[in-house]
């Protein structure tokens, strides 16, 4: 699972890495933690409010740090949906 905290490196910015890879870590997945701090980058992503973060590409929320619970319910949801797109790819 690509996990994308991105924001220019605020308080608030690290506080949403530190918590997400706590969550990830917490739920046993298999994680890439990446930073995405350049400001040409952030705006190519479309993110106008940070911190923000994605998942699988996916940005997920902007402007906000949520709670490691709720945190938890957004991966365990991408984690259920790779799995499942994960597992029809394989099928013949």
């Amino acid at each position: 699972m690509q996990l994308l905290v991105i924001g220019p490196g605020c308080t608030r910015c690290k506080t949403l890495a530190q918590i997400t890879e706590q969550a990830a870590r917490e739920l046993g997945l298999i994680f890439e933690l990446t930073k995405v701090s350049d400001i040409q980058q952030i705006m190519a992503m479309g993110v106008m409010l940070t911190p923000a973060l994605a998942i699988n590409g996916s940005v997920q929320f902007s402007g906000k740090v949520p709670g490691v619970p709720e945190l938890k319910a957004l991966l365990q949801k991408a984690a259920t949906t790779e799995k499942a797109s994960s597992t029809i790819e394989a099928s013949p």
